[in-house]
């Protein structure tokens, strides 16, 4: 087996902002600096300077967040380049959480940095205009198995005539439930009396992945009809299917079942092992999809590549 079939290249979700994000990247690699100058000017916005500011909270609205968190990723893509080492020479596939799988397709050819922006700043207002403020919510539920967090929302739906669902499955013990805010508080109450560990609301601003994000779902059907794909450089592992797609495969019906459709991430990572990857190499913003490589699967490794010394360590193996 070469050394490329060892890796895949997974990049980050929501969650992973942080204030500063990628900043020493833009002022160490011109090509990193000119991914963030790209995403500013397909906004007509200085997303850069919100980034590399002090108010966390305008950083935090998902239509800025999401396109902050793809300029990190695909800076530090183009920086790994201007230096010799291409995703498509080193690994074997690629796979984001998902606003993640948009990062991904970046990095690969299948969208441009621009037209990814754009996608993204709609992605995030769509999503957080599905929902009135305050009807939806969402859960971490540490410590359950997987079948028992669903029998939760299951009977939480039933009981409440509401949606629930689980919308992450992150890890074995690690799951996200996702639904109107009643019917979430009900499955808190439930998972806790099943023995979880922590059963807490989410500081989020919409319910992401559930049936609730319909009319989101819908504006990125009309959004995305008339992109225009370049072809896989690597097959890409999707978050509705966790299965591998590649070559000339259109993403659009995907990337729609993606707003309303679980995030299957642990199932993605435990077949991207079953195909030989050992080692999970994070591109973005915090550590949160390498840590969580041993936890879903022993035979993982993983590894966060976030700034310009990381950047260097990974150029240096």
């Amino acid at each position: 087996m070469s050394a490329a079939a060892d890796i895949a290249f997974v990049f980050p979700g929501q969650g992973s902002q942080v204030l500063g994000m990628g900043k020493d990247l833009a002022e160490s690699f011109p090509a990193a600096r000119q991914v963030f100058e790209e995403v500013d000017e397909a906004l007509s916005q200085k997303l850069s300077a919100l980034m590399w500011g002090e108010d966390l909270e305008a950083l935090t609205l998902t239509e800025n967040t999401q396109p902050a968190l793809m300029a990190v990723s695909l800076a530090i893509v183009k920086a790994l380049y201007s230096e010799g080492y291409h995703l498509s020479d080193q690994g074997s596939f690629v796979a984001g959480h998902s606003l993640g799988e948009y990062s991904a397709l970046a990095a690969i050819g299948v969208l441009s940095i621009t037209e990814c922006a754009h996608l993204l700043r709609l992605r995030g207002r769509a999503m957080q205009a599905a929902v009135p403020l305050g009807e939806g919510a969402m859960a971490a539920v540490l410590g359950l198995d997987k079948d028992t967090v669903e029998t939760i929302a299951a009977e939480a739906a039933r009981e409440t005539g509401l949606v629930c669902a689980l919308a992450n499955d992150n890890a074995p013990g690690q799951g996200v439930l996702s639904g109107a805010t009643v019917a979430i508080e009900l499955a808190i109450e439930k998972a806790k009396a099943a023995g979880a560990k922590r059963a807490l609301k989410l500081n989020v601003s919409a319910p992401f992945h559930c049936a609730l994000m319909a009319p989101a779902a819908d504006s990125m059907a009309m959004a995305l009809k008339d992109t225009a794909y370049g072809d896989f450089e690597l097959p890409l592992i999707t978050n509705v299917t966790a299965r591998a797609v590649s070559g000339f495969h259109n993403p659009t019906e995907n990337l729609i079942k993606q707003v309303t459709g679980r995030v299957r991430w642990s199932e993605s990572m435990i077949y991207a092992a079953d195909q030989g990857v050992t080692q999970l190499i994070e591109l973005g913003a915090g550590k949160v999809l390498s840590g969580l490589a041993k936890r879903i699967d022993p035979r993982l490794v993983g590894k966060a590549v976030s700034d310009v010394e990381s950047v260097r360590v990974l150029l240096r193996s």
